[in-house]
């Protein structure tokens, strides 16, 4: 009998994202659908929303969540990527499932791709491991985000027909297109007829691409954030570290909803957890769910919680080093930009004679002097690589900061190397802040000895 462990799992993974047989993605891409038949169709009956969109997919499939199971639904999600461990991929309720759990489904999919020679892209292997678990489990209700593109995400294979596109920046260019208009086309084409489509707020390029699209499609119902839905925020007092407290009203064209809890920091959060009451409401509207009750959707709203996206540790240790570490997911300038006041809030917040210390890392094909361009550029920074083989060197990270660029820059060989030496230039007590790439938080989270969540 075929057996595998949770390690060979991961194993087999990274040779995947390694595509050692050479083959072109589109015939990777083609095979996802062909592995799902020869699973017996997991994704049948499977009912809920497709999150897809250049920032923002994951905190909104993560408010969601919290919304559908106010309903008293479970539910089950597909994050991607994960940030320490690829069963955070697989979640019911917004729990990840076990090794165990991850390493059975994983086996009964590596079966089947080996079976039928199929080569799969990594993230057909993790849509379609997601699919067979929630067919086990009897879950019917599903948030997927999908991973980079729409039509062609492997996501989009399951068959979800409320459509959600958070918002549009310049990322991906080389899969997507170079344009704001190119990426929204990409992405929007993952919407069918007859599909419930939730948009975010957009600019003029990136709607007017959108609703080119959407023409093509009949039977849509098409709900567009400050037309069909409208919210808005209010502080009310603090929440620690993460700022001040904050209430969103929204409206959309099925119900209004009064007083919900934002408990992930920063003002871009307040137009996330608006589209995903939206698109909760989409669902609702269809039939798939119930109205979720108004107390059970604040208690539940209030309780979201997403690792890796401004999360504070406020008692880091490094060795003897303790201190303030800021873990920041944004993978692109827009990304940055968007959370850069909230990462000049924690600087002014922590109380130190020296200034933050940034630890860099970021694919080969990113912006890396545009991701830089929305921070201080006399903060120290210490630029290094993850072990992703799409990483960029610490060589290569450095040729591409501008000439501007004031404060003093290091590199280390990897993540925990990168920790310790911007330790060192922090000092006891100081703050250190972690972005360019979400395998970086991930590695540093494991770093800093932080569980999967």
């Amino acid at each position: 009998m075929w057996r595998v462990d949770y390690q060979r799992c991961t194993d087999i993974l990274a040779k995947v994202h390694e595509n050692p047989h050479g083959l072109p993605r589109e015939v990777r891409q083609a095979n996802v659908s062909r592995l799902l038949e020869a699973l017996g169709r997991p994704e049948r009956g499977l009912r809920g929303m497709l999150v897809v969109g250049t920032n923002g997919k994951g905190s909104t499939c993560a408010f969601a969540v919290s919304a559908v199971a106010a309903a008293g639904a479970r539910v089950g999600s597909l994050p991607s990527p994960h940030l320490q461990e690829p069963r955070e991929r697989i979640r019911i309720d917004g729990v990840p499932v076990t090794r165990a759990e991850y390493t059975a489904v994983f086996a009964e999919v590596w079966r089947v791709i080996e079976q039928h020679g199929l080569s799969v892209l990594a993230q057909g292997i993790f849509t379609t491991t997601a699919a067979v678990h929630f067919r086990r489990a009897g879950v019917r209700l599903a948030v997927a985000e999908a991973s980079i593109g729409g039509s062609r995400a492997a996501a989009a294979e399951l068959g979800l027909d409320v459509k959600v596109l958070t918002g549009i920046g310049l990322d991906h260019t080389r899969l997507l297109g170079s344009s704001l208009a190119q990426i929204t086309q990409a992405k929007i084409e993952a919407v069918r007829d007859g599909d419930h489509v939730v948009l975010g707020r957009l600019a003029p390029e990136a709607a007017t691409s959108a609703e080119r699209v959407l023409k093509t499609r009949t039977g849509l119902s098409v709900w567009r954030m400050d037309h069909e839905i409208h919210y808005t925020a209010r502080a009310v007092g603090r929440d620690g570290n993460h700022g001040p407290a904050t209430l969103v009203d929204v409206t959309t064209p099925r119900a209004v909803h009064h007083d919900l809890p934002c408990p992930l920091p920063g003002p871009h959060q307040h137009h996330n957890l608006a589209v995903a009451i939206a698109a909760v409401d989409a669902m609702a509207e269809r039939g798939y769910i119930r109205e979720p009750d108004g107390e059970q959707l604040r208690a539940r709203l209030a309780a979201t919680s997403w690792p890796g996206r401004l999360e504070l540790v406020p008692h880091a240790r490094l060795g003897n080093w303790t201190g303030r570490v800021l873990l920041e997911g944004a993978t692109n300038p827009q990304g940055v930009a968007t959370v850069a006041p909230e990462i000049l809030r924690h600087a002014r917040d922590d109380g130190h004679s020296g200034p933050p210390v940034l630890v860099f890392a970021a694919m080969d094909d990113k912006d890396v002097s545009g991701m830089l361009t929305p921070l201080p550029s006399n903060w120290p920074l210490v630029l290094t690589r993850t072990d992703s083989h799409q990483a960029a060197d610490p060589t290569t990270l450095h040729s591409r900061l501008s000439p501007a660029r004031q404060g003093p820059c290091l590199t280390a060989a990897d993540t925990p190397a990168a920790l310790h030496r911007a330790a060192e230039l922090a000092g006891p007590g100081g703050l250190i802040v972690v972005f360019g790439s979400l395998r970086l938080v991930g590695e540093s989270r494991t770093a800093l000895a932080l569980q999967p969540v």
